[in-house]
This record gives structure tokens, C-alpha cells and sequence, in this order.
């Protein structure tokens, strides 16, 4: 006798999958809702409990994990002593286990009490699944119904039996890996725990496989982390082509910046710095004064706005002189989407996203290097009392400048100058080796524009030079966090030079 056990909280083709296994000859054996299913159309099963002889228990906590179900998925039978033991026990192996687990997840991503969390914890689930992996050499351990084919096919001989039982048990400790994955952080949360635990586990589930990553000799993916807060990863394509790598992290870097802006701001980036960031009364308005800090550089940008696209801003993007790789927004009005999808000249090659707006940042953020991982908090600013250090006090307008510029200082990369007002950014110096160059480049862009303007820094100023660069280009307020050595320094040349300095005390360092 041949047995197949099916037991599954998705039961996408499993009736059909039954069927084709007792076309086979095999007896299903199976639990539940699986069971219930599967009568109901019209096929024959038989309960765990009638295999075991000891009937479900502890509300279901108990049902499979039982000798003669675990013997029969574990015993190798290329092993005579195996084949001896399970005769003698009467244990009848099983050589097909089709099992999915509890919907954990589900129940962790919507309104849950931590004792309905607790009770859909799988147990009797993954310890079926990883055996069957284990004895894969005997054993077709099946957790995703698009594999239900492809076994079907290897029983009948038709393709490669050994090798898919290798890559179906590759695919099911995968599974349980990601399961536990979430289950772990979920209880290290509840307990109260540091997250910066001795051992790290996070799972990621593939959204979109990439053509090529970064460069096309790369490869790459867009995966998914169902524990964490919503954001870019969650967005909804709406028009264009499919986006890539460089897309993502572009688009993700307006999506946050704009997130931090004011209500109807845009964000321009190119290349994962802002070159353009705006608010207005509308977003139309928004857009033209985001762009014109660097239109050469928003040619072929990403565009985010934090709200719903109208008509007028999308006259606004589609002008004559502009092109735009993807724009997201919180939504698109019908009239703002068909201007976009009727612009001639650019086809699908803007792609137009709807995501949701990030929620507060928290948690932690990860970056791979070889042979391991950087892991650090996300980069909040805790809201320290900002500190006017120089005798000339800065105007209402010039902090107003200077705040606007603080929530843009931590999305551009190390050494960040960015100049500006309090409604717009003019002018960026991103990735430089020294903090003056940066400066340069900044006033540089900002032109006349930065007679008056603000300027921040993401770290402190080590000496007083660029203070004095930015007093040759007449700025009228500086803020920074402060903390250096020579800080009495550049405070006395500020003073000297007449221009008002805020220290926020954070730093916000982006390499």
C-alpha cells in the first residue's frame, strides 16, 4: 500500500491533486477541513485517527504527531533494517506529504488578541514537513499547490523523480524557515525583548523577479517582509513598463523623503538623492518648484507626491521638456491617469505607482557585507531642543528654512550640505569625501538663489572654512548638529560673519 497524506490551510488544487493520487493508486490519509474537503467531493479518505488509532485532541493540538505517521514519513526504505522495523510496528510509509501551515501570518497582520496569535502556531505542520524533507530520498514533501503538476508527472514516471524531491525538500525547510521566521520576531516583540537579539531572524517572500539588478550582469529580485511596515514594496503599478533594481531604490528614496515633507509636497531623486523637493498650495505647484532646483538632473527622475495626482499636476509633469521614469502617489485621479497614458512620446516608459504612505519608521534597517550584515535602528531624530549658539538670533522665516531643510538633510547621502527655503530645496551637494565640497556644490546649484537661504549639514563643521564659503554666497542661516572639537571656532566665525547658527545635536550620517 502506497499513502499520500494531505492536510492544508490552502487548499488551492487539492481536490484535484487527490484525485490524480488515487488514480495512482494511492490512499489518501488526511485531517480536518482537508478531509471534509475532499469528501464533499466525492473521494475517498481516511482520518489520521483511523491510521493511529488515538483520535484528535487538545482542541486539535494533537493529531498527527504520532508514531505511525511519523514512522511512515521517516522511514528510508532503502535501509532493510527500516523496512524491517516498520513491518514489525505495522508502520505504512508514506510517500507523498502535501501540507501547509497555519495561517500565521494572516492572523498576525490584522486584529488579533496574542492567544488567537498563539493558537495559530503550526506544530504538527512543520514537523511533517521537515521530515518528509529530511527523507526526501523516498519522499515527495509537497507545500505550495503549484508543485502538485510537476509531482503528479515524477510519480508517473513521466519526468526526473529524484531531482524534484531534492528541490521540493529544498523548497519545503524554506518554507518552515520563513514560518518560524515571523513566529520568532512576532514573540521577541511581545516579550518585550531588544531587538538586537543573539541570534537575527527575518524572511522575506519574492514579490517581482528583476531582469537584472543594479547592472545588468547582476541579478536581482523585489522581496517582500510581511512583518514590517507598509511602504514602496507594498505599491500597486497602475501603468508602464516593469520596474527594475535601480527604479525601486530610486522611487523608495522620493517615497520616503516625501513622506517627511509637509502635506502636498513632491520629491524629485535621481540615482538616490533628492535633486528637487517642494511645498505648495497645490501639487502642480509643488512639482514646477521641485524641478526648477535641478532640472537637468529631475530629466528622467522619480517623482513622489504625498496625496492623490490630480489633472493639474499631471499637466504639469507631461509639459513639453520633461521625462520622467516613475512617479508615485498616493493616488491618481482618472483625468491625471489618461493624460500620463496619452502623452505622447512616452509610451510606457513612465510608470506610475500607487503606494501607501510609510508609516513611522521603526525597527531595524539592514545592509549586507561580505560574510555577514550591518544592523542598526532606523535613523529617527529623537527631537532634541534645538540650540540657537550665536549671538544673532535667526528670523521666524529663516527657521522656517531650516526645518524644512532638516527633514530633507537625512535622505541625501554623506557629506549632505542642502540649501534652501522654507518651501523649497535649491541646492545639493551629496557624496563628496570633504564637507566643503559639498558646500561648493550646494551654492553652486542654489545660485542666486541662496542669497538669504538656509543651509543644513548632516554632521558637524570640523573647521570654520565652510562657514566662510558659505558667507562669500550671502547665506543668510546655517543649522547643523554640532559636536565637533572645534565648534567654539565656527560659532566665533559665524558671529564674525553675521549669520545665525542652529545646533540640533543629531546627526544624521547616510553612507
Amino acid at each position: 500500500m502506497t499513502r499520500a497524506l494531505l492536510s492544508v490551510t490552502d487548499k488551492t488544487g487539492i481536490v484535484e491533486f487527490a484525485q490524480a493520487l488515487q488514480g495512482l493508486n494511492f490512499e489518501v490519509i488526511s485531517t480536518g477541513g482537508t478531509a471534509t474537503r475532499l469528501r464533499e467531493a466525492g473521494l475517498t479518505v481516511a482520518d489520521v485517527a483511523q491510521v493511529t488509532g488515538f483520535p484528535e485532541t487538545l482542541d486539535g493540538r494533537v493529531k498527527t504527531l504520532h508514531p505511525l505517521i511519523h514512522g511512515g514519513i521517516l522511514g528510508d526504505l532503502r535501509l532493510a533494517e527500516h523496512r524491517s522495523a516498520m513491518e514489525s510496528l505495522k508502520m505504512v510509509p508514506i510517500s507523498v506529504v502535501g501540507v501547509n501551515l497555519y495561517a500565521f501570518e494572516q492572523t498576525v497582520s490584522g486584529p488579533h488578541t496574542f492567544e488567537e496569535a498563539v493558537e495559530s502556531i503550526d506544530i504538527g505542520g512543520p514537523a511533517m514537513i521537515r521530515a518528509a524533507a529530511k527523507n526526501h530520498a523516498n519522499t515527495y514533501v509537497v507545500v505550495d499547490p503549484a508543485d502538485y503538476g510537476r509531482v503528479v508527472e515524477a510519480l508517473a514516471g513521466s519526468i526526473d523523480g529524484e531531482g524534484l524531491r531534492r528541490e521540493l525538500a529544498a523548497k519545503a525547510f524554506r518554507h518552515t524557515a520563513f514560518y518560524d521566521s515571523m513566529i520568532a520576531r512576532y514573540m521577541t516583540e511581545k516579550a518585550g525583548l531588544d531587538a538586537f537579539t543573539e541570534t537575527l531572524t527575518v524572511g522575506y517572500r519574492r514579490a517581482q523577479p528583476f531582469r537584472y539588478g543594479e547592472n545588468p550582469h547582476q541579478r536581482g529580485a523585489l522581496y517582500l517582509d510581511p512583518l514590517s511596515g507598509k511602504g514602496l514594496a507594498n505599491a500597486t503599478s497602475l501603468w508602464g513598463w516593469e520596474m527594475g533594481y535601480n527604479n525601486w531604490n530610486d522611487a523608495d528614496g522620493a517615497w520616503e523623503l516625501v513622506a517627511d515633507l509637509p502635506p502636498i509636497s513632491c520629491a524629485i531623486t535621481k540615482h538616490g538623492n533628492p535633486c528637487g523637493a517642494a511645498t505648495a498650495a497645490t501639487f502642480g505647484e509643488a512639482f514646477e518648484l521641485a524641478r526648477v532646483a535641478d532640472p537637468i538632473s529631475a530629466f528622467g527622475g522619480v517623482v513622489a507626491i504625498n496625496g492623490v495626482l490630480d489633472a493639474e499636476a499631471a499637466t504639469a509633469m507631461t509639459a513639453k521638456g520633461n521625462k520622467l521614469d516613475v512617479i508615485v502617489a498616493v493616488g491618481f485621479t482618472d483625468e491625471a491617469l489618461a493624460m500620463f497614458k496619452e502623452r505622447k512620446g512616452w509610451g510606457q516608459e513612465v510608470r506610475l505607482l500607487t503606494a501607501p504612505l510609510p508609516e513611522p519608521k521603526s525597527g531595524l534597517t539592514v545592509r549586507t557585507i561580505r560574510g555577514g550584515a550591518l544592523i542598526q535602528d532606523s535613523d529617527e531624530d529623537p527631537g532634541k531642543d534645538w540650540q540657537v549658539v550665536t549671538e544673532v538670533q535667526p528670523t521666524e522665516e529663516q527657521m522656517a528654512s531650516l526645518r524644512f531643510l532638516w527633514r530633507i538633510i537625512p535622505h541625501v547621502k554623506s557629506n549632505a550640505i542642502v540649501v534652501g527655503k522654507a518651501d523649497r530645496l535649491l541646492g545639493v551637494g551629496a557624496g563628496q569625501m570633504n564637507r566643503v565640497q559639498s558646500v561648493r556644490l550646494s551654492l553652486e546649484q542654489a545660485g542666486e538663489g541662496a542669497i538669504g537661504a538656509g543651509l543644513a549639514s548632516d554632521a558637524f563643521f570640523p573647521f570654520p572654512d565652510s562657514i566662510e564659503t558659505a558667507a562669500a554666497a550671502k547665506i543668510g542661516a546655517i543649522v547643523q548638529p554640532g559636536g565637533s572639537k572645534k565648534d567654539p571656532d565656527v560659532i566665533a566665525k559665524a558671529n564674525e560673519l553675521g549669520i545665525p547658527m542652529v545646533f540640533t545635536g543629531t546627526r544624521h550620517f547616510r553612507h
